[in-house]
């Protein structure tokens, strides 16, 4: 399955429920459980950190959900512990997300025999594939069609250039994660009544799993520069060890990073013990000539 396959699959299921017969419609109880998970999604970036980036904001946006499917102190404090997982997305598209994993969140809630760590694996899968299509849309086109708008009315002495850019921006993005926070609750809605008896859910996080690892996978090479300035000299020829290195198997440096403070997680190191010793590797790997 392409990266982004997946949301366009739970999207088209969505959309086809949203014109479906009243089968399908929301009740009064759900509509007022999307319009509050689509205000709380405005909060997906407050207290961001480098350890689990929006994990806290995300928690905060499913809690509208979390209040209404369950009733107990300890049953909603593990749900937000559970959100509270590593999450990082474009923010202007994440109602898709928060719906889709309410929906699952009520389920869970209703169904003891149900895995929950398919919520997380679903979110895992989405919020990559996501993430590419809202920067793509929002931040590489809309934002530069509303700035080249707005600039060239500030440079006349215009008070509408500012005014437009802001509408222009915002006013399709509100519309936008409106939409997407109705589509993603009937989208997981809809597919947890499917699959009630089935492997279907099984099926759609063993998937959202490999997608999930896909993209972990190309943001540790792409985004970890590490390499060697090592070289041998053999005569008047000099051999360097990075070019080697990538010939045999690119990216090898990063990915033996990766594996390095994944061991450490497993271990039970804190993220601080890890950015020292991240720090420390650095340091010594430049004073010695190894690194670079």
């Amino acid at each position: 399955m392409a990266p982004r396959a997946l949301p366009l699959l739970l999207l088209t299921k969505g959309m086809t429920c949203s014109m479906s017969n009243e089968k399908n419609a929301l009740s009064k109880e759900d509509k007022k459980l999307v319009n509050e998970l689509f205000w709380n999604s405005f909060f997906l970036e407050n207290c961001y950190n480098y350890e689990r980036q929006q994990g806290l904001g995300f928690a905060v946006a499913m809690w509208p959900a979390i209040k209404r499917f369950y009733k107990t102190k300890e049953d909603r404090a593990e749900a937000l512990t559970r959100h509270m997982a590593i999450f990082n997305t474009t923010p202007h598209v994440v109602g898709a997300i928060t719906g889709v994993a309410a929906a699952l969140e009520s389920e869970a809630s209703q169904n003891p025999e149900f895995d929950k760590s398919i919520i997380n694996n679903v979110k895992v899968g989405l919020m990559g594939p996501f993430a590419g299509i809202g920067d793509s849309f929002f931040q590489g086109t809309l934002r530069i069609i509303a700035s080249g708008i707005g600039i060239s009315l500030c440079q006349q002495g215009s008070i509408l250039g500012p005014l437009l850019f802001l509408l222009i921006f915002n006013v399709p993005h509100i519309i936008i994660r409106y939409l997407l926070t109705l589509v993603g609750y009937r989208s997981g809605t809809s597919l947890v009544e499917g699959a009630r008896g089935g492997a279907l859910l099984h099926k759609l996080s063993k998937g959202a799993t490999i997608v999930g690892l896909m993209v972990i996978g190309g943001m540790s090479a792409s985004m970890i520069a590490l390499g060697t300035p090592l070289a041998v000299t053999l005569g008047e020829t000099t051999f360097e060890m990075q070019s080697y290195l990538d010939q045999i198997f690119p990216s090898l440096l990063p990915l033996l990073y990766v594996l390095l403070m994944f061991g450490c997680l497993k271990k039970g190191m804190k993220s601080t013990g890890i950015l020292l010793l991240t720090i420390g590797i650095a340091l010594l790997g430049a004073f010695a000539g190894v690194l670079a």
